[in-house]
Parts: C-alpha cells; sequence; structure tokens
C-alpha cells in the first residue's frame, strides 16, 4: 500500500508568474538609469577635461532613476497590479541605481581624494553604504509579505531618497569647485555624511512612503498655486538653484524623520497630504 501523499496539481494561476508591463517598464528604465550611470563613472577619469561633464550626466541619471521608481510602485497600486515580482524586481533594481552608482560616484568623486594616504578606507566607507542598502531593501521586501505589508511608513531612511542626496550634495560640490569659492573643504563632509546615512537606512526611524498620496484627488487653491510656482521656477531658473533645491529638499526630508513624530496628528496630515480616516 502506498501510503505517499500526492501533491495537488498544478494550476495554470500558481505557475504563471504576474507581470505586469507598465509598472516593470518603469522599474526596467530605473535599472538602466543606474546601469548607464555606473558606465559614466568608470568612463570618467580625473584631471580629464570632460570629467565633471561625465559624473554630472551620471548624476543625472540617478536622479532619473529616482524618477522612475517614484512611479512604478504608484502604477502598480493604482492598476491594483502589486505582485512579488514587481516587488523583488524593484529591489534588485534599487541596488544597482541607489547602492551601487552612489557608492560608487562618492568614491570616484570626493572619497579618493579625502584619503589619499589610506585608499582603503574610502573602499571601506563606501562598502557600508551599499551593504546597508541592500540591508534595507531586504528588511522592505520581508516586512511587505507580513500581513498589513509594512503599512503607509517606511521603517529607515528610504535607499532612493538616501541615493537622490548623496547625488544632489555631490553635485552641489562640483558646482563649488568650478565656481572656484574658498569652500573646499566641503568635500570632507560627505564621508561622514556617507555613514550616517548607511545608519539611518537601517535604523526604527520612521518615513512616510506617501503611498496614500494620490494625484487624482482634488487640492485647495492655494496648495496648487504654491505647486504650479514652485515648478515654473525650478524649470526657468533649473541651472541656478537646483544644485540648492535638491540637497535641501532632501536634508529636510530626513530631518523629517525625526521631526516627525513631536507634531501632531493634523499637522502631519497637512504635510504629508492625507485624509482623514473618516474621509477615506
Amino acid at each position: 500500500m502506498n501510503n505517499s501523499i500526492t501533491p495537488p496539481p498544478d494550476t495554470d494561476d500558481d505557475n504563471r508568474l504576474k507581470i505586469y508591463f507598465l509598472p516593470n517598464l518603469l522599474t526596467a528604465g530605473n535599472l538602466f538609469c543606474g546601469f548607464v550611470a555606473l558606465t559614466k563613472i568608470v568612463d570618467a577619469h580625473p584631471g580629464t577635461p570632460d570629467f565633471y561633464e561625465q559624473i554630472k550626466l551620471a548624476l543625472a541619471f540617478i536622479l532619473l532613476a529616482c524618477i522612475f521608481d517614484l512611479f512604478d510602485g504608484r502604477v502598480a497600486r493604482w492598476g491594483g497590479h502589486e505582485s512579488p515580482f514587481g516587488r523583488e524586481f524593484d529591489s534588485l533594481a534599487d541596488l544597482i541605481s541607489f547602492g551601487v552608482a552612489p557608492a560608487f560616484l562618492v568614491h570616484r568623486v570626493v572619497l579618493r581624494d579625502v584619503f589619499v594616504s589610506t585608499p582603503e578606507l574610502g573602499w571601506f566607507i563606501a562598502s557600508i553604504y551599499l551593504i546597508c542598502g541592500a540591508f534595507r531593501l531586504a528588511r522592505f521586501n520581508v516586512l511587505s509579505m507580513q500581513p498589513g505589508g509594512g503599512g503607509k511608513d517606511f521603517l529607515g531612511f528610504p535607499i532612493p531618497s538616501a541615493a537622490a542626496l548623496v547625488a544632489s550634495l555631490t553635485l552641489l560640490i562640483m558646482w563649488i569647485d568650478e565656481k572656484d569659492f574658498a569652500v573646499g573643504y566641503l568635500r570632507f563632509v560627505l564621508p561622514p555624511l556617507l555613514l550616517f546615512l548607511s545608519w539611518m537606512m537601517v535604523s526604527r526611524v520612521r518615513y512616510p512612503s506617501f503611498k496614500s498620496l494620490d494625484l487624482r484627488t482634488t487640492r485647495t487653491f492655494t496648495k496648487m498655486l504654491v505647486i504650479i510656482l514652485f515648478a515654473g521656477c525650478v524649470m526657468v531658473l533649473r541651472e541656478k538653484i537646483l544644485v540648492f533645491v535638491l540637497p535641501a529638499f532632501f536634508t529636510l526630508y530626513l530631518i523629517y524623520g525625526f521631526v516627525r513624530p513631536r507634531l501632531s496628528g493634523a499637522w502631519r496630515r497637512e504635510i504629508e497630504d492625507e485624509e482623514d480616516d473618516q474621509e477615506k
């Protein structure tokens, strides 16, 4: 008598991976930008006339990857197309675009000059950022599979925001160097900042994910006017103010995680643009 248990037959739904076109296309755009950023960093050689131009192009692709990452999850949620495959694919893309590329970038532009006598220390600091970023993404995936999906908040500083802060500050430092301002010591701020961001990514400080933010909802007249004016200023004066606006924006987001628990519920809903539970 055969006492073995026969497994239930596999169904088409069990074997078929749910790969939705548009969200994963945006994630692929994120990964493509990270790869191009890496190639530009590798091709850039210090001392050559086009070094800064190559690095600026790499920075632009890292920031463009942030835009792709901003929308891929939202497109999936709006269409009801979230899937385990999309979550894993997104994390793999994030590790390249927001982990490997920024770590390699900071080492190429800043750390190799700061730690001339001890270059291995520069590589070590960059690797700490990369390892903490990978740890952050793995923890996010595990929490997402638990009941509740990890909630509306991010646990730890999001790695795309960390990469955007690193990239925008590097852009600011390069702009200062090109203007020949006597503030070369600013590059020494980046190594401790990289270590601080590494710790923040794996910390338990909570940040709003803005998952409940719906661009289709209505806005007050004042909010809409401020958004339009701000977007217009950025477009018209992008070459003059973008190097200041981006570092300031992501620095404020970093600080907000510490200030957020001390704010009232009304202030938090206003800042995070969330509606009351009764209205949902």
